[in-house]
């Protein structure tokens, strides 16, 4: 027992692929979208077996490596050293003692509505000033339906040492915190997943638009683009919800959700909405319109990041992916802990056809009797024992 669980076997799994064109010790094995309706949901039952000429089974140790994009933020100092205003609004001009280059600034006011346009300056010495951004729109809307602020400024990286930020309003802004820091954005590896049906639905009565989206088949996702057609302003507070399971009834089918993300569709923003990765066929996006017109949709686009896995092969053998085991735990292999040795470029593997392994069959108790004609014989017999003692009975009676 002990040699088994070690080694593992592949017979503990329903589906196995061959895997093709292992060379080098490391590899990396992109994941095949037809697996992921099959896998357990967190990815934990799949493995990596291989068959040695001696027929012994031999376990490969590898890392899931899900390619999200990554960002890398690091703040930078800076004083404000002066602040004004004029006829064309009020000014804030911000020192940078390092020479290091910023590309975002986060504001924080005072005022919890405002529709302000904004001017970011550059300049070495304050004598010459060179324009970063111009007519930069922030906003932010707050009342008893929504909550929604857009404040942050991105833009190209700029190495100056002073920058002059010039917003335009009649009335003091009232800034009260500033953040400056260079956004390093280190892109993810996606992938397209065309959708297969698309089904937009207007309910006029809860004042929403439902759009569900179905891909045909469970694969994971982690970005859902809306592009709205509208060229005038909007904003909108959305849901974007995964179906879990559903219910037939006489009315017809009842689905059940879990919401996966929260947040506002905005004219001031691209309409792509992230969130962590989850493995689904379909999502549904509800957006909430209150009294406004609906929207309409073009290109709706859903993407997920590539899954793969990075392995170690250092035996002579005939190599598969093995996977379905809803009761499989994560595997603890040490080239987790020396993830840092392993080369950065990898020759990518390929995967054959899918293969169900046979299950051992389970051994079922069997019935007593598995002939009705016994049971009923069995009861025909009570009947008629009970019959003759209540006869019995009768006669002593009487």
């Amino acid at each position: 027992m002990v040699c088994s669980l070690s080694y593992g076997q592949m017979d503990q799994y329903y589906y196995q692929r061959s895997i093709e064109g292992v060379t080098d010790q490391w590899h990396n094995l992109p994941l095949p979208n037809a697996i992921f309706g099959k896998v357990s949901s967190n990815l934990s039952d799949l493995r990596i077996y291989g068959v040695t000429r001696n027929n012994d089974t031999i376990e490969v140790p590898y890392l899931l490596r899900i390619n999200s994009e990554k960002i890398k933020s690091k703040s930078i100092t800076f004083n404000i050293v002066n602040t004004s205003n004029n006829q064309n609004g009020y000014y804030y001009t911000f020192e940078v003692p390092t020479e290091m280059a910023i590309n975002h600034i986060k504001l924080d006011f005072k005022e919890n509505n405002f529709d302000w346009k904004v001017v970011l300056q550059g300049s070495q010495e304050q004598k010459e000033w060179f324009t970063i951004v111009d007519d930069y729109r922030i906003l932010s809307i707050q009342n008893g339906l929504t909550d929604y602020k857009f404040t942050t400024l991105n833009f190209p990286n700029s190495k100056y040492h002073f920058f002059r930020l010039l917003i335009k309003s009649d009335k003091e802004p009232n800034l009260m915190a500033a953040q400056i820091s260079n956004n390093e954005i280190i892109k993810g590896n996606y992938k397209d997943y065309p959708v297969k049906t698309l089904h937009i639905d207007e309910n006029k009565t809860e004042k929403t638009t439902e759009i569900i989206v179905d891909l045909g088949k469970p694969v994971p996702i982690s970005s859902i683009s809306l592009a709205a057609q509208e060229q005038y302003d909007y904003y909108r507070p959305i849901s974007i919800s995964q179906i879990t399971d559903s219910i037939k009834t006489e009315q017809g089918w009842k689905y059940n959700y879990k919401t996966l993300l929260k947040g506002t569709l905005s004219s001031f923003e691209d309409g792509i909405f992230n969130f962590q990765s989850t493995t689904l066929q379909k999502v549904k996006i509800t957006i909430f319109n209150r009294d406004n017109q609906p929207l309409t949709f073009g290109n709706i686009q859903v993407k997920g990041f590539v899954h793969e896995l990075v392995a170690r092969f250092t035996s002579e053998a005939s190599y598969y992916l093995a996977y379905g085991n809803d009761h499989d735990v994560f595997p603890n292999y040490d080239i987790a802990q020396f993830s840092e040795n392993i080369p950065e470029n990898l020759i990518p593997l390929k995967v054959g056809n899918e293969e169900v392994l046979k299950k051992t069959p389970i051994l079922e108790k069997e019935p007593i009797f598995k002939n009705k004609a016994w049971l009923w014989g069995i009861l025909t017999l009570i009947i008629i024992v009970l019959g003759w003692f209540s006869l019995n009975m009768m006669k002593k009676k009487d």
